[in-house]
């Protein structure tokens, strides 16, 4: 990390979680030092990254959070992390995204990012069991009258998760009876070991069925997924076709991501990352 006094509130803490994570923790005279700002300001944002339930303060300084697999956050909690890498992700995701598809949505905040920047694509087929991502869509089109092109939405059945996801068996059939050519999947973790998991154990066989029922699959996720493990896998690296993840992903992880499917970097240029429609 660089001293920069102008670094804004959001990338410091995304600065500070970043170094904690890495060394296994931190002493605030080190953060001060390293940033270039007062002891007060680094207290500020320990204190705001404690209460997110990032890290926990020490006597000090500051340490990793050691989380259960089986701890699943909210969805408002997890909105209010790694907001400008979301929306990196979701503007490279969209990209991804030819008119006249038939795609789906999982639930998460970043494909919650994601549908917002679909709502103009014409003519989209949107299949999701995302509560707050099917209002994204359902309140687009209340806005646009009688606009051509709006997307239809088919929104599963299900019981609702903590991150307001349908899942269980009405899901479960009603997803596979359909076809689209494209998942955007959001996850919980992502390693080479588990592959894609989730703490959630009938969110694990929804999106089991979600992947068994998509042409393709993208994978999109924040660099802080990368390593984590749930309780239950999902679905391998290999059965994945691309993830979309934002630059903070460190270079030995995205060398071992490259060996198993297609990596796209979101504020990258195209020729670096490959970004093309699907």
């Amino acid at each position: 990390m660089s001293e920069n006094q102008n670094l804004l509130a959001e990338q410091r803490r995304a600065l500070i979680l970043d170094e904690v994570r890495r060394r296994g923790g931190v002493r605030v005279n080190e953060l001060t030092r390293k940033l270039g700002v007062s002891d007060m300001t680094i207290r500020r944002d320990l204190d705001a990254l404690a209460r997110q339930g990032m890290l926990e303060k020490v006597h000090g300084g500051a340490v990793p959070v050691v989380e259960a697999s089986t701890h699943e956050p909210g969805f408002e909690a997890k909105s209010g992390l790694e907001t400008t890498a979301k929306e990196d992700i979701a503007r490279a995701a969209a990209r991804l995204v030819a008119p006249g598809s038939a795609i789906a949505l999982s639930g998460g905040t970043t494909t919650y990012a994601l549908a917002h920047h679909l709502v103009d694509v014409p003519d989209l087929t949107v299949v999701t069991n995302s509560v707050r991502v099917a209002d994204v869509f359902h309140t687009a089109q209340r806005t646009s009258g009688q606009r051509q092109g709006v997307a239809t939405v088919v929104l599963t059945g299900g019981v609702r998760t903590p991150s307001d996801s349908l899942v269980g068996p009405v899901a479960d059939q009603a997803i596979a009876a359909l076809h689209f050519d494209v998942l955007f999947l959001g996850v919980h973790g992502i390693s080479a070991e588990a592959g894609l998991s989730t703490p959630n154990l009938a969110e694990a066989e929804t999106n089991r069925r979600l992947v068994q029922s998509a042409r393709r699959v993208v994978v999109v996720a924040d660099h802080t997924k990368w390593g984590v493990v749930g309780l239950s896998s999902f679905a391998s690296l290999e059965r994945i076709d691309t993830l979309v993840t934002d630059a903070g992903l460190p270079p030995e992880a995205r060398a071992e991501i490259s060996e198993h499917l297609r990596l796209v970097v979101a504020g990258e240029s195209p020729e670096t990352s490959g970004t093309e429609d699907i």
